[in-house]
């Protein structure tokens, strides 16, 4: 077989794993359902390690270079699974009931209800919720190879210029409460989303509450 069909061939195996895991939850024993992190990890970076092992392997050996990448990949994804998953294991017995975490296997996202932090239009965090900025700032500084993105959301009621900055004021205050807590100023990014991201409808006085939020989402350094 000619080595330009041996790097196609590896890197189709690649994208196909990647593609698998990403989108079939029921593949290879529900891989992407959100069970296991750490299995998610593994697949990914296998998929991962074959592609690059094939890309850089010397012409002649690029199967095997994209089989020990693959091995490689796996171990890598695997490990940084491991860790999210326990960086969310104990966040999750750090926070109140009312903080919601999603372990997407890539990430960590970190869901505030902007109506336990803030008062109606304002951007000053309510002082009984300090301790949970303070559980989460605890978190993030024993486990400090990741940045994190703390981004602001509203409903759709008043004016989207008005909504785009307070979301963004009040994503710029939780981030300063983790900075003021410990976390290093440079891991950590504030943005404003405004209206512009719902998670529900803003037709009904529930939906338009899920959609008054604060996200911070922690992302594993590579």
């Amino acid at each position: 077989m000619k080595p330009i069909r041996k790097l196609t061939l590896a890197l189709a195996a690649g994208s196909l794993t990647l593609t698998t895991a990403c989108t079939d939850p029921a593949a290879v024993g529900g891989i992407g359902d959100g069970t296991n992190k750490t299995r998610d990890g593994a697949v990914l970076g296998a998929g991962v390690g074959a592609a690059i092992g094939a890309i850089t392997g010397r012409k002649g050996d690029r199967g095997k270079a994209a089989a020990t990448g693959a091995v490689l990949g796996a171990a890598v994804g695997a490990v940084g699974g491991s860790i999210l998953d326990k960086q969310e294991r104990d966040l999750r017995q750090a926070v109140g009931n009312d903080v919601q975490i999603q372990n997407t296997g890539d990430r960590l996202i970190v869901t505030l209800p902007q109506d336990i932090l803030f008062a109606t239009n304002s951007d000053q965090l309510r002082p009984d919720l300090l301790s949970d900025m303070g559980a989460v700032a605890q978190n993030l500084n024993a486990y400090p190879n990741s940045t994190v993105q703390v981004l602001g959301h509203t409903d759709n009621v008043g004016d989207a210029a008005y909504n785009q900055d307070l979301s963004y004021r009040r994503a710029d205050t939780v981030a300063r409460a983790l900075i003021n807590r410990g976390v290093t100023a440079t891991r950590v990014q504030a943005m404003g989303r405004g209206e512009n991201q719902p998670v529900a409808s803003n037709l009904t006085p529930e939906g338009r509450q899920l959609n008054r939020r604060v996200e911070i989402v922690i992302l594993p350094s590579a």
